[in-house]
């Protein structure tokens, strides 16, 4: 297989030795032999493929020294030999492989120092090697690898101090370390803007928290535990992570979370105490002098009404009553009832005025989980508001678990919940998230195939294709099935990205009868996008989910609608392959894609696309792959410049 250039076979249950045979393969870019079997040496017939980019050994049971081979691979970039028994000196060869952009030794047995020469990979944007035998301090010069974005060390038997020279690290995301690592936590961190988890936990430095550490805007997870550190923990620290164990088993370190007062707050707490009785008793003596001297003051006005009165005495306690009366009023401001909101406040009252009371003209969109209204706030922030239909069946306590668990599913190609209502009034469920100003997908392709000025070649459609697939492959790995792909529920936000949108409403709602059938196809998903089996046993899958994904590739891919076909006739399945076997290719692609080029890369790609198509709308759900298969062939189609996506499919957003 001459022409091979991916060859994944990982998850299989292979053993004995890899066979040096694999050097033959001159053209393989990919090779991913991860959580097989396989044991032995890594053969040197590996340093033959010169065109690999990727390699990926991980979960394996390979022994020994890698092949020196290895390190005169100039493609490679990534490179997972996590979870193996290899043993030897980290090896110093990977510093010349200067496209290296992942290496990942974890889980190994590899002993002596970080060579100092990975400084020179500038492109490196992980490096993991926790879980090792290594020694020694950690070099400064890996500040040089300015894109390093992860930095794992945990449990080697590393010393030292953390060098200074960490904080050139700009783009660093995840700085690990938890081995024998002394001395202070250097203020320069402070610089790390883009760091998001910092784990120091399980070493030995010692002095005091720095209180810029605070300052570090995206930090979300901080570990300071099982140290040396003394003295009080930052106020705005202590504010930002009030659990206790992030800075638990430091047997100096006191103040908020820690439930150890610090000595100067008792000094304070007592200097306030004498300060309040202080004032205090000044406060009483002052009310005191100020009360005699109304006493005195009184008695001389009595005395001199007396002396003025010709007649008949006034009474001083008329005259006070009637300057104590007075107009008697009544508050009735308040925001009324909140939504809840996970990031802002906004109330339901502002609600309803951005929606002008859930006018027609701002409806976005109708389903069977209720209308979508446009929101549009006087701050000028613009929403979508969910309003779900009337007199679901969902206890009000159940939605608001439901709801606040649908607002941790977030990723980049999701619609993310970012809050919710229930009542009052008590039939009124509400749910918002972003708005997504330029529409949906059915929209889209209508649009582009009527050709009236909207581009939409095939890198746009591969990059939707494959923003939609990473969304779904998300949804599967959190056990949540979507049950209703198709192009209306793909949205778009301001930079055309791919948003999945009707996913997990069905334990926030009931089951509602579709308005023109009461087919069971219409209870888990649309006419022509429905998987085979799901009609029958009215339930939605995660490979009827992929079978409606293969349905929409093939629609992004031939503007062909699947509903356009009867079924007595043909589905687009069925027309797809008739066009392949018949030799009719030209005829398979969208209008404005009949520009490519037959000679051309992208012709290619193009078809490899609709092949992916095929595979996922297999007859037998057990013969489809799993979106994480989908997403990685895919990301396989494009082999020329690629347009901006997310860098890791399962990249959560915030």
């Amino acid at each position: 297989m001459g022409n091979l250039s991916a060859l994944n076979l990982g998850g299989n249950t292979f053993g004995g030795e890899l066979p040096s045979k694999i050097g033959e393969l001159k053209g393989l870019q990919v090779l991913n032999l991860s959580a097989c079997g396989f044991s032995g040496r890594i053969p040197a017939a590996v340093g033959g493929l010169l065109r690999l980019t990727t390699l990926d050994l991980s979960k394996q049971n390979f022994s020994g020294e890698l092949p020196i081979e290895l390190f005169g691979l100039p493609s490679l970039e990534v490179v997972s030999l996590e979870g193996n028994k290899l043993s030897g000196n980290v090896p110093e060869g990977f510093s010349s492989l200067v496209a290296l952009q992942h290496l990942n030794l974890t889980s190994n047995s590899f002993s002596g120092e970080i060579p100092e020469t990975y400084g020179f990979l500038r492109s490196l944007s992980v490096l993991s090697l926790s879980n090792n035998s290594i020694s020694g301090e950690i070099p400064e010069e890996l500040g040089n690898c300015t894109s390093l974005q992860v930095l794992e060390l945990r449990s080697n038997r590393l010393t030292g101090e953390i060098p200074g020279d960490i904080s050139r690290l700009s783009r660093l995301n995840v700085l690990d370390d938890g081995n024998h690592i002394s001395g202070r936590i250097p203020e320069s961190l402070s610089k790390l803007s883009n760091l998001s988890t910092l784990d120091l936990s399980s070493n030995s430095l010692s002095g005091q928290i720095p209180a810029n550490i605070s300052s570090i805007p995206n930090l979300k997870h901080l570990n300071l535990s099982s140290n040396s550190l003394q003295g009080e923990i930052p106020e705005q620290l202590a504010s930002r992570f009030d659990d206790s164990s992030v800075f638990s088993m430091n047997g100096k370190l006191c103040g908020k979370p820690l439930r150890k007062q610090c000595p100067s707050e008792k000094n304070k707490k007592r200097r306030k105490l004498i300060l309040f009785i202080a004032v205090v008793t000044g406060g009483s003596i002052l009310l005191a002098m100020c009360c005699c001297g109304y006493t005195y003051s009184l008695l001389r006005w009595r005395k001199k009404l007396r002396e003025m009165a010709a007649g008949k005495k006034r009474s001083p306690a008329r005259g006070s009553s009637d300057r104590g009366r007075g107009s008697n009023g009544s508050n009735n401001g308040g925001g009324g009832p909140k939504l809840v909101m996970f990031n802002n406040k906004i109330t339901y009252a502002e609600t309803l005025e951005a929606t002008r009371n859930f006018d027609e003209e701002n409806v976005l969109s109708r389903g069977r989980y209720g209308l979508v209204f446009k929101a549009s706030y006087q701050d000028g922030m613009v929403l979508s508001i969910r309003r779900l239909p009337d007199g679901i069946a969902v206890e009000e306590n159940t939605f608001r678990k439901e709801a606040e668990s649908l607002g941790r599913v977030k990723h980049r190609n999701l619609t993310v919940l970012r809050g919710y209502y229930a009542g009052p009034p008590p039939e009124v469920k509400l749910l918002v998230y972003d708005y997504m100003p330029n529409g949906n997908l059915a929209t889209l392709l209508q649009e582009a195939s009527h050709q009236d000025g909207h581009v939409l070649n095939w890198p746009m459609r591969h990059l939707i294709a494959l923003g939609i697939a990473r969304g779904l492959a998300f949804l599967h790995s959190s056990t949540i099935v979507h049950g209703d792909l198709k192009p209306l529920n793909v949205l778009f936000d301001a930079d055309f990205e791919a948003h999945l949108s009707e996913f997990g409403l069905d334990k926030l709602t009931v089951a509602f009868p579709a308005e023109a059938s009461s087919s069971a196809a219409a209870a888990v998903g649309t006419v022509g996008y429905v998987a085979p089996e799901a009609v029958l046993t009215a339930e939605a899958t995660k490979e009827s989910d992929v079978y409606s994904f293969g349905i929409v590739l093939l629609e992004i891919l031939t503007g062909k609608k699947p509903v356009m076909f009867s079924q007595e006739e043909e589905d687009i399945v069925k027309w797809v392959k008739k066009q392949l076997q018949t030799g009719r290719v030209s005829e398979l692609l969208e209008p404005g894609l009949l520009e490519l080029d037959p000679e051309s890369s992208e012709w290619e790609e193009v078809l490899l696309g609709v092949k992916v198509g095929l595979l996922c709308t297999a007859p037998d759900p057990v013969d489809r792959p799993s979106m994480t298969d989908v997403v990685f062939m895919l990301e396989g189609c494009r082999v020329g410049p690629e347009m901006p996506s997310s860098a890791d499919p399962t990249s959560p957003v915030v």
